[in-house]
């Protein structure tokens, strides 16, 4: 065995943002490199933006979930196997995402006033607008990305912070063995479902203050060519 694969859909959040430490992820690769070291283990982020690990903001906590994924790990390795033919095909393309309502300029205003992150946030907009600059009507390069592994194994890499019904829809229309991950190629924000934009709260909206600034300077230049992951 050379190398373990592993991933998992929650924020590696455990511990607080002033530590540094790999949190429960890091502490599953210690757990499995321990029992197998010949082998690297890596671990992939699954569309878990809107999962936390709780309780949470303890090393035993930590420790304690990392050793759990783990176990579930082993338990994979410990049964049966299916063999892949070495054979990858990959497909790459850049999905235009198009953003809501706009803020209107009152609104914004209202908000300018505030002495917070959402008052200097509003202000910027509001200048980027005076200054004659319209905002973009949708984000034009959200990169989604496709691995087949041998005949059927497919794994989708979505950019931004994937919320988990978009790893489940994805399954329901490719099968339960598709692998779907987040925080690929690039991070722009949270990437809610329609589900969670009706109920609201932080990945529906209420972070999105904190991205403004990867907002507007979206992207907008396109590659010359590429594989289309709508081929598939």
């Amino acid at each position: 065995m050379k190398a373990i694969v592993f991933g998992y859909a929650c924020h590696a959040t455990t511990l607080s943002i002033n530590q540094w430490s790999g949190d429960y992820p890091g502490f599953t690769q210690i757990a499995l490199e321990e029992k197998h070291p010949d082998a690297v283990a890596m671990f992939f982020q699954g569309c878990g933006a809107d999962q936390n690990p709780l309780p949470r903001r303890t090393v035993e906590l930590c420790r304690g979930y990392g050793r759990q994924l783990a176990d579930a790990v082993e338990a994979v390795l410990a049964g049966r196997l299916q063999p892949l033919p070495p054979r990858l095909q990959t497909a790459f393309e850049f999905v235009e995402l198009p953003y809501g309502e706009h803020p209107t300029e009152e609104g914004l205003k209202t908000l300018a006033e505030k002495n917070n992150y959402q008052g200097r946030w509003a202000q910027r907009i509001l200048n980027t607008l005076y200054q004659g600059v319209r905002l973009p009507a949708s984000y034009a390069e959200f990169p989604v990305q496709v691995w087949r592994l041998g005949d059927g194994q497919l794994w989708i890499s979505l950019g931004g912070e994937a919320v988990g019904d978009c790893a489940l829809a994805l399954k329901q229309a490719y099968g339960a063995s598709t692998w779907v991950n987040g925080y690929t190629n690039d991070v722009m924000s949270y990437i809610p479902s329609s589900r969670l934009l009706k109920e609201g709260g932080y990945e529906a909206g209420g972070a999105l203050p904190v991205g403004c600034r990867r907002i507007l300077g979206a992207r907008t230049s396109k590659p010359a060519s590429r594989r289309r992951w709508s081929d598939w």
